[in-house]
């Protein structure tokens, strides 16, 4: 059996981004969204999810390279006074392996992030984190442990298979993703100790940015059985925010391929089900 979640990372990081799920959302194939609490667009992107009822939204927990919720005063080991985490994969993930002070800090912003979540009225669909940090063991167990307080069910584990992605294009597997792969065990391991859904395969990650109609509707031929999440970054435009932070970053073609016919008939072709972290969590 084959199910599938089509999601968008980064709800809230700007007008551009958030406009571009209520659309993919209301004409497209896109059911799920992970909001960025303290996202320079946050505001906006809760006013659009509750004009959607059936948008499933959760949090995209951000521990590097985007805006903390507490104040840095409170968490100065973490942030510096603009308030953003540093952009230093390895030596964040030094940092919070290594260092107690560190950890408690991360710890509550951790905390600080499901409550604001909480007190959007949202309900929690699910969370996964920005880059995927919650892969570092540290952020992982923080996530679920604060997850679990505030009703938390479903988490994303980033596996992605390389055979479907040598079937829909061009695609070179490499150590660095064999060793991703096989890293991913762990956080399923937390995960599923903890009592929670996870998805079986992820797609987003090689084509990261770069999810293109083409490539989409090749993969959604190639998806093997269980359950998928195949997740985008869309936006209507790219404005000096999205060009900053993700200069590369086909922002608008991932955007037309979350509405295009193809990626459509794709998927039903497969025999694959559209489903939700929440309906699949009602279902275990």
């Amino acid at each position: 059996m084959k199910r599938v979640i089509i999601s968008a990372d980064d709800f809230g990081l700007s007008e551009e981004v958030n406009e571009a799920i209520e659309i993919a959302h209301r004409d497209g194939l896109l059911s799920t969204a992970s909001l960025m609490v303290a996202g320079p667009a946050t505001a906006d992107a809760i006013r659009r999810a509750k004009k959607l009822p059936d948008l499933r939204v959760g949090l995209h927990l951000v521990a590097i390279e985007g805006p903390a919720t507490l104040p840095p005063a409170d968490i100065p080991l973490l942030v510096p006074q603009d308030g953003q985490f540093p952009s230093d994969q390895l030596k964040l993930g030094v940092e919070y392996f290594f260092r107690p002070a560190v950890r408690r800090e991360l710890a509550a912003e951790i905390e600080a992030q499901f409550r604001a979540f909480a007190a959007t009225g949202l309900a929690l669909d699910h969370a996964n984190a920005h880059k995927h940090m919650h892969l570092h063991p540290t952020v992982g167990r923080y996530l679920i442990e604060s997850g679990l307080r505030h009703g938390l069910r479903a988490v994303r584990v980033p596996l992605e298979p390389p055979e479907p992605l040598y079937a829909a294009g061009t695609y070179t597997d490499t150590l660095g993703d064999a060793a991703l792969r096989r890293w991913t065990a762990l956080l399923r391991h937390q995960a599923h100790r903890a009592g929670l859904v996870t998805n079986d395969w992820c797609f987003g990650l090689a084509w990261s940015g770069h999810m293109t109609t083409g490539r989409v509707s090749a993969l959604a031929a190639h998806l093997p059985d269980g359950l998928s999440e195949i997740y985008f970054h869309p936006a209507t435009a790219k404005n000096r925010l999205l060009q900053r932070l993700m200069p590369t970053y086909e922002h608008e073609a991932e955007f037309r391929a979350l509405c295009a016919p193809g990626f459509r008939s794709g998927l039903a072709h497969a025999g694959a089900t559209p489903t939700t972290w929440t309906d699949v969590a009602r279902t275990r």
